[in-house]
């Protein structure tokens, strides 16, 4: 079984929290665009954050496809700048030896840190779509360790066909589905928040960037969800001496990327 970790860094700085990337070999100015971001403006932050979807799909770690990601991750992480890596719905396969290869912790879904005093629980997201029951329920059977070895075991381009058959599947069932059973779910936030004694939640998944602002058992509290990336821009949630800012990344150009006026 996997263990997932997570370890503090004492290096000063600022704290990167990104998501839903989705790289694929099929969109290479994406994956340009995060290299670009890693060795600009990821490097000299004390800690990166991946929560979930990396990749749009991930069928084991001997896949051999986008060399340039491992090789961009364990250049930062020999830098200095630790970088943990969340599981998503599209990349739960990630295993230790991409951990190895990379430098990055794996850490579990939800998981609670502490920045600035502050507990804050970070998740990819779909747990709290909660109203999505079909999803939910083969979620529950994919990520089943025994369904997961099974995959494991088939050769590599018999589970990149699967993986492409449920890519067009996926796709089509989400067409079916309506726009709020594919969101988060208030009740769940609140119940997660609740559980795990927080006041801010960082997540992903729902491709509806926005910072969100309300009660929690009469206390505020404030919800963050992270934009997913386009080949020609990105975005990061940036921590740093107590604030919060959403900045862009348009590339290596972009040596001094514009910084968000919205702080939270």
């Amino acid at each position: 079984m996997m263990r997932h970790r997570h370890v503090e860094s004492p290096r000063p700085g600022e704290t990167l929290f990104i998501a839903d990337l989705h790289l694929s070999p099929q969109r290479p100015a994406l994956t340009e665009l995060f290299v670009s971001f890693l060795e600009h403006r990821a490097a000299g932050a004390r800690q990166l954050y991946i929560l979930g979807d990396l990749f749009d799909a991930w069928i084991g770690d001997d896949d051999d496809s986008l060399p340039e990601v491992r090789i961009a991750l364990q250049w930062l992480t020999r830098q200095g700048t630790r970088c943990a890596l969340m599981h998503g719905n599209r990349d739960f396969l990630i295993g230790r030896r991409f951990a190895r290869a990379t430098g990055c912790d794996l850490v579990r879904d939800p998981c609670r840190i502490q920045l600035g005093g502050e507990p804050i629980l970070l998740m990819h997201g779909d747990l709290l779509c909660s109203d999505d029951i079909a999803y939910q329920r083969f979620r529950r059977r994919v990520r089943n360790p025994l369904v997961q070895r099974l995959f494991l075991w088939s050769p590599l381009q018999k589970r990149r066909r699967i993986a492409a058959d449920y890519r067009q599947r996926s796709s089509e069932a989400m067409t079916g589905k309506s726009a709020e059973i594919m969101d988060v779910n208030r009740s769940a936030i609140s119940l997660r928040m609740q559980r795990h004694a927080v006041r801010r939640l960082i997540h992903g998944h729902t491709h509806r960037p926005g910072d969100h602002a309300f009660n929690l058992d009469g206390q505020p509290a404030m919800r963050h969800v992270l934009a997913d990336w386009q080949e020609t821009r990105g975005e990061a949630l940036v921590y740093r001496a107590g604030s919060w800012h959403r900045e862009p990344w348009v590339g290596s150009a972009a040596e001094r990327p514009e910084h968000s006026q919205n702080k939270h």
